[in-house]
C-alpha cells in the first residue's frame, strides 16, 4: 500500500522514489506528512514540503557536493540543517547520476551512533 504524502509535491516525491528504488537496502519511511530515509534512527535523507532533497554527508563530502554542483545546505522549516545538502532538480531528475551521493549519504548514516527510542 502506497502511502500519500499530501505535503509534498508530487513530481518530487516519484523522482525521490526512484531514486531509492535503486538501492534496495534503503527503504522510504514518514508519516502522513514528509518522506524520509534513516538508518538506526538517524535520518540521511528527506523530501521537504518545499520539494527539496536533501542528503545527510560527513563534512568532507558535504563540501565537495556543495562544490560541484553549486548547492548549499539544506533549509527546512525555517531551520539550515547543517549536515544536509539540497540536491538540485537536474540532479535529482537523473537517478542513476545521483545514487552513488545516496550511498555516501547511507554509509555516513552507518557511521553515526544509533538513535534510541524514547518511551512515553
Amino acid at each position: 500500500m502506497s502511502k500519500n504524502y499530501g505535503q509534498v509535491p508530487q513530481d518530487k516525491l516519484e523522482l525521490y522514489k526512484q531514486l531509492l528504488d535503486l538501492h534496495p537496502e534503503i527503504e522510504l519511511k514518514g508519516g502522513l506528512k514528509l518522506p524520509y530515509t534513516s538508518y538506526q534512527g538517524n535520518m540521511f535523507s528527506q523530501l521537504t514540503k518545499a520539494g527539496a532533497v536533501g542528503l545527510r554527508m560527513g563534512k568532507a563530502e558535504r563540501e565537495a557536493f556543495i562544490a560541484e554542483f553549486d548547492s548549499g545546505l539544506l533549509a527546512s522549516y525555517g531551520a539550515t540543517l547543517k549536515e544536509y545538502v539540497e540536491v538540485p532538480d537536474d540532479l535529482l531528475a537523473a537517478p542513476e547520476r545521483l545514487l552513488p551521493y545516496l550511498e555516501q549519504s547511507y554509509a555516513y548514516a552507518k557511521t553515526l551512533k544509533p538513535q534510541q527510542r524514547k518511551r512515553k
